[in-house]
């Protein structure tokens, strides 16, 4: 075989390759965020349910928990848009790309958390029943598996020495 055709990935400069890590960074972003801005919008409407002041004192912990959780959830997925907003035509958009990517996997760290908290507070309210940490554990091991895991797998699996 040629050079050319065993050759891999891309033919781009350091810009291009920041345009397009920066294009794919966005639609993913895109993606977390409805998911974290529903959850947060769902969990802001539960302390004005007549039901809240009903919740044990452990109950509305970890709903404070949860509704800090996915503030802060909320603020890292959405800073990438302020980040390029406030940099664009600065000629930043290497490093930008990286930090928007760490606020990014940070973000989704803390999407993992409040998910995990909220549907702890749901199922004890819902069920009062010992299960609901194994239930919750169970649930939170498979987002580790989808999230983590499986890409974590893949990189290592598909990625050559050459392509790190």
């Amino acid at each position: 075989m040629t050079e050319a055709v065993q050759r891999r990935g891309r033919n781009e400069t350091e810009e291009e390759r920041a345009d397009r890590m920066w294009g794919e960074l966005i639609q993913e972003v895109r993606v977390a965020q409805t998911g974290v801005q529903i959850l947060f919008g769902f969990l802001l409407t539960v302390v004005f349910q007549p039901k809240y002041t009903q919740l044990s004192a452990a109950n509305q912990v970890i709903y404070i928990v949860t509704v800090v959780l996915g503030a802060c959830a909320t603020g890292a997925l959405i800073g990438p848009v302020s980040l390029h907003r406030l940099v664009s035509g600065r000629r930043v958009k290497p490093q930008a790309v990286r930090l928007a990517s760490r606020m990014t996997f940070v973000g989704l760290v803390l999407l993992l958390a409040t998910m995990t908290s909220s549907l702890l507070l749901i199922l004890r309210v819902a069920t009062h029943d010992g299960y609901v940490p194994y239930l919750v554990a169970a649930v939170v091991a498979w987002y580790l598996l989808c999230w983590y895991g499986l890409p974590l797998w893949a990189r290592r699996r598909h990625t050559s020495r050459t392509d790190r």
